[in-house]
């Protein structure tokens, strides 16, 4: 008798949409947009005096793009 403890992984296609798959998928989402943005603010404020010989700032928030998909393991 063989015991094979291989497990066959779904591929992200395959998954059956269930409420409690679509509400991790919606926080881990969310929580990644969170970071990006805690971030970013970081990041300019960090750099919030460097300017140029005109006086503007040299690292600015250029605006938003639409939202892109990603691939995770979820």
């Amino acid at each position: 008798m063989i015991n094979s403890k291989v497990i066959t992984l779904k591929k992200p296609g395959e998954f059956v949409e269930d409420p409690l798959t679509e509400l991790l998928r919606i926080g881990a989402r969310q929580l990644i947009a969170d970071a990006v943005e805690a971030e970013l603010q970081d990041l300019l404020q960090h750099y919030a005096e460097l300017r140029n010989e005109k006086g503007h700032m040299q690292v600015v928030r250029n605006g938003y793009l639409p939202e892109r998909e990603i691939l995770t393991g979820l």
